[in-house]
């Protein structure tokens, strides 16, 4: 087995040069990861909807006590630096157009219960999202569509580890042409507001500070992932985030080397988008049939229809699949090593 750098009690389910998946309960799973050997932990768990849905969401009025249990787990397994990145979606009170709390209550529970600190509060805009609910946004015409999921930035000290120079946004046409004759556009002075515009405003920093309103699009509808969920008749996970969401995160708080840890995986995303930006990833999921069809995202174009079936096959009877017998994958640096 190529991947051993954490030496888990449990056989993973596929493994690749850079992480592991494991099918299993997070609880048992984060238990076994030792103390302060994680770097950052993603996920997107599933959601306090009134509605069940097919990826096993709880209701309200357990959820926070629920997830509070990973939480605990999650603070331990965190280095001193390190983070920990919750996407949430909204929710409606039940039967009633009044929106419910618990996305709130639950930042107030792991900052004021668990240890947390929140390092800073993102809104994950997907201008994509078909209009929900039905009942008060379609149906009664009563409430604007819900586009919007809040996602937590906790860290277990006041200091996480990050570098928003690796996250930088794009210049907008009027920066652009302002790096080119600054003194067409402004003249450095301290402005009504008391902010000091010096002339190092005119300096190209190679983009600009992005804001923690993150427009990402979720409309996938290809890809190796889809494809070999449809080549071999299985369900694709519903409730899917786009690769730009984790990737912006795992750029911001980790570095190639790093070890970052999906504890809902669904689909795995998150490993997917780790493997690529060279960190070492983990990934957890309790569905055997969601853990299976994942392993297609680090297949390649050429494998083929026989070689997905197998690998899912092989996957949904308890084996564990060396996924570099399958494809061609390069190793991480020698000098990223994982304690």
């Amino acid at each position: 087995m190529r991947h051993q750098f954490l030496n888990l009690p449990f056989p993973p389910a596929y493994t690749t040069h850079h992480g592991a998946a494991y099918c299993g309960d997070s609880l048992e799973l984060l238990a076994a990861l030792p103390e302060g050997s994680i770097n950052l932990v993603m996920t997107s768990p599933p959601f306090a909807l009134q509605r069940q849905k097919a990826y096993g969401n709880k209701d309200q009025a357990e959820y926070i006590d629920w997830l509070s249990q990973f939480a605990e787990q999650v603070h331990r397994v965190l280095k001193e630096d390190g983070s920990f990145v919750l996407d949430l979606g909204g929710s409606y009170e039940k039967g009633v157009p009044a929106r419910s709390l618990y996305n709130f209550r639950v930042l107030i529970r792991f900052c004021d219960e668990l240890g947390f600190f929140l390092a800073e509060d993102f809104y994950w805009f997907n201008p994509a999202k078909l209009p929900s609910p039905i009942e008060w946004v379609n149906k009664r015409k009563m409430r604007a569509k819900d586009a919007v999921n809040t996602v937590w930035w906790f860290s277990k000290t006041e200091w996480p580890k990050a570098n928003i120079g690796k996250v930088l946004a794009p210049y907008s046409d009027r920066m652009k042409k302002l790096l080119v004759d600054p003194a067409a556009f402004y003249t450095p002075k301290v402005r009504p507001s008391g902010h000091d515009i010096g002339a190092g405003f005119g300096k190209d920093n190679g983009g600009a500070i992005p804001s923690n309103l993150l427009q990402i699009p979720n409309t996938e509808s290809n890809g190796q992932y889809l494809d070999g969920c449809k080549l071999i008749g299985e369900k694709q996970h519903p409730a899917r985030f786009p690769a730009k969401l984790p990737e912006f995160f795992i750029n911001m708080l980790t570095e190639p080397g790093d070890v970052v840890l999906d504890i809902f995986a669904g689909s795995n995303t998150t490993g997917q988008v780790a493997q690529a930006e060279r960190r070492r990833w983990l990934a957890f999921e309790l569905s055997r049939e969601y853990v299976g069809s994942s392993a297609f995202r680090f297949l390649e174009k050429q494998n083929t229809h026989e070689e997905m079936r197998e690998i899912f096959d092989r996957i949904e009877v308890g084996q564990t699949v060396d996924l570099t017998e399958y494809t061609i994958q390069r190793e991480l640096p020698t000098s990223a090593s994982v304690s």
